[in-house]
């Protein structure tokens, strides 16, 4: 990764203003100083993200996303922060210095932007391909899909010509050399036979990343031939467990949940229906970077898998990998039709709808996959079943979710709620009372412990001082960065307090401060912290004296707690914080 200097990244954030940014991508209306729209990282009908001019921040009150414009772009857009930061400096009409990569990085870099380059032209010659004579086959089978004029554009879909060098030829007479065709994954490069093609009298599906760039291809095969389905191989641009097809388009859906197909035209059936939130896995088996893909995007991923075995085996092997990620997974049941696309030629998108609306809760799924596996017929085998299901309750940590689930299945299989809550219970003695694995809840952030107290008032603090610097002398003499015993926010206060001495409190430069677009969301999350009704300025006074006195308790406590018995200088200064405590606690303090 190159490496830039902390004036030069706040030199890009600074000339972009994050109002003026936003807004090209989110409606935003003024309200007092603040403004206010959609949240883009969300399902959501009224607003509660916010944008501050003055902070130069942003943040959702709904799912917790913000940052500063960087995060936004990171997260947007689904760039790294030299991308981020390279899209803003174009921007800003700031040029980068190049001297900052290394030769070898430079040399990455343009290499996969001369693929990116290629794998266009490819897209652009297939598109052009298939509306002429030659694609006539391609463009007939592609009508007899049911396929419009329309979405055949919307996705790029080409035709791949019958001779194998075809495009080999026509990529060497735009310029490109041998080694970079090879390297794009389209040419096969063979001492005795050349340069030929990788597809070939194939209909072609172009795959783009999130930001639109045409990072590969699939082909199906017109006719007889092997495979039918053909995907490019991975290249410096193509990683087939980090990307989606259609992801490009449903990214900027404003459906509530992400549709997880098998193939292409699953994927392309489905938005021509007007379901524009499809996605397919790349003709490979589902990954946990696909899975923290679509969690950049949604809370709830709604499994559309062939209902044959294959597909629910395919189910069956996702929906841990959702669970683990964060994600809610819900299941579509398309029987009698084995795919979403024969489904919607059949009944339609209404129908289809209907069955979104009853998908299955993959537990319940994945129960009534396993029942298959014994007779319930015959009192060993119900037995034996309910024991299983036993166990598998079990996974759930918290105790409320699994008696939910206990009455669920209570109910679906005719089995009294207490009977089985009892043998979960003595399935669980008898495992040594071994906690549940955990798992992550469904939301954008990772599964977290409840916020308790100390946190929020560490947090409360860290909010008044960036809205109101005068708070920073009234603190001053009673609290310090190192008051703040979480290591995040210790290490922000400590910055905070640095920029406040410096003259200029600046938390949108803290942020960039930090590369990594969780740890941004994390830091914009200390600083937009909200208690409920506090109106007049003397219950804001009560209500800062009350937050200096937890703070000031919790960090005498903690440094107790950690204190060595050698350390004189930390016990004097222990002793010296109760005695102000005390002082604290029958002062006045005043914002004016």
């Amino acid at each position: 990764m190159p490496f830039y200097p902390d004036d030069l990244i706040e030199e890009v954030r600074s000339r972009n203003d994050i109002v003026d940014v936003i807004s090209d991508y989110v409606k935003l209306q003024k309200k007092g100083s603040t403004y206010f729209g959609l949240c883009p990282f969300h399902n959501e009908k009224t607003g509660s993200f916010s944008v501050s001019r003055g902070k130069q921040m942003y943040y959702c009150f709904g799912c917790g996303a913000g940052g500063n414009v960087l995060t936004f772009v990171m997260e947007y857009e689904n760039f790294t922060f030299p991308e981020a930061l390279q899209f803003l400096a174009q921007r800003a009409g700031i040029e980068l210095p190049r001297q900052e990569m290394s030769a070898k990085d430079r040399q990455e870099s343009d290499k996969r932007a001369r693929i990116l380059e290629i794998n266009k032209v490819a897209a652009r010659y297939f598109y052009i391909q298939l509306r002429q004579e030659q694609g006539k086959r391609a463009m007939d089978y592609l009508i007899g899909r049911a396929l419009s004029a329309e979405t055949m554009q919307k996705f790029g879909l080409g035709y791949s010509n019958k001779y194998s060098d075809d495009l080999y030829r026509y990529l060497r007479q735009q310029g490109y050399e041998d080694e970079i065709l090879k390297e794009s994954g389209l040419v096969t490069i063979d001492e005795k036979r050349g340069g030929y093609d990788k597809f070939w009298n194939r209909a072609m599906f172009p795959i783009m990343d999130a930001n639109n760039r045409v990072i590969g291809f699939g082909g199906r095969v017109m006719g007889e031939g092997e495979p039918k389905y053909l995907n490019s191989p991975e290249t410096k641009v193509f990683d087939k467990s980090r990307n989606l097809y259609g992801l490009n388009l449903a990214r900027s859906s404003r459906r509530p949940q992400m549709l997880l197909c098998e193939g292409y035209m699953d994927v392309i059936a489905l938005h021509q229906a007007g379901f524009d939130n499809a996605v397919a896995s790349l003709g490979t088996a589902f990954t946990q970077g696909h899975a923290a893909l679509l969690k950049r995007y949604t809370k709830e991923v709604y499994l559309t898998f062939d209902s044959d075995g294959a597909g629910i085996r395919a189910a069956l092997r996702a929906i841990p990998i959702l669970k683990e990620a964060g994600l809610t997974a819900r299941i579509i049941d398309m029987k009698p039709y084995k795919d979403p696309d024969e489904f919607i030629k059949a009944l339609g998108a209404e129908a289809y709808q209907e069955r979104i609306d009853h998908a299955q809760n993959s537990f319940l799924f994945e129960i009534s996959v396993l029942e298959q596996d014994y007779d319930l017929k015959d009192p060993e085998g119900k037995t034996a079943f309910f024991n299983e299901v036993a166990r598998r309750l079990l996974e759930f940590d918290q105790e409320l979710e699994r008696e939910n689930y206990i009455e669920a299945v209570a109910m679906r299989y005719q089995i009294g709620f207490e009977n089985l809550r009892r043998l979960v219970n003595h399935m669980g003695a008898r495992a040594g009372g071994a906690a549940p694995r955990q798992r992550l809840k469904s939301g954008i952030h990772e599964n977290k412990k409840p916020e308790d107290g100390m946190d929020k008032s560490q947090k409360l603090l860290l909010t008044w001082l960036i809205e109101d610097v005068r708070l920073f002398e009234v603190i001053k003499p009673y609290i310090g960065p190192e008051d703040f015993t979480e290591e995040k926010y210790q290490r922000t206060a400590r910055l905070l307090f640095e920029q406040y001495e410096s003259g200029q409190v600046n938390p949108a430069k803290i942020i960039s401060m930090f590369t990594d677009e969780e740890q941004q969301r994390e830091i914009a999350a200390l600083f937009h912290t909200r208690i409920a009704d506090i109106e007049t300025d003397k219950e804001r006074e009560r209500a800062l004296k009350d937050t200096i006195i937890r703070v000031k308790d919790h960090s005498i406590a903690y440094r107790s707690r950690h204190l060595a018995p050698t350390d004189l200088e930390g016990l004097q200064k222990l002793v010296a914080d109760k005695r102000q405590l005390q002082e604290i606690q029958k002062l006045h303090i005043s914002i004016e």
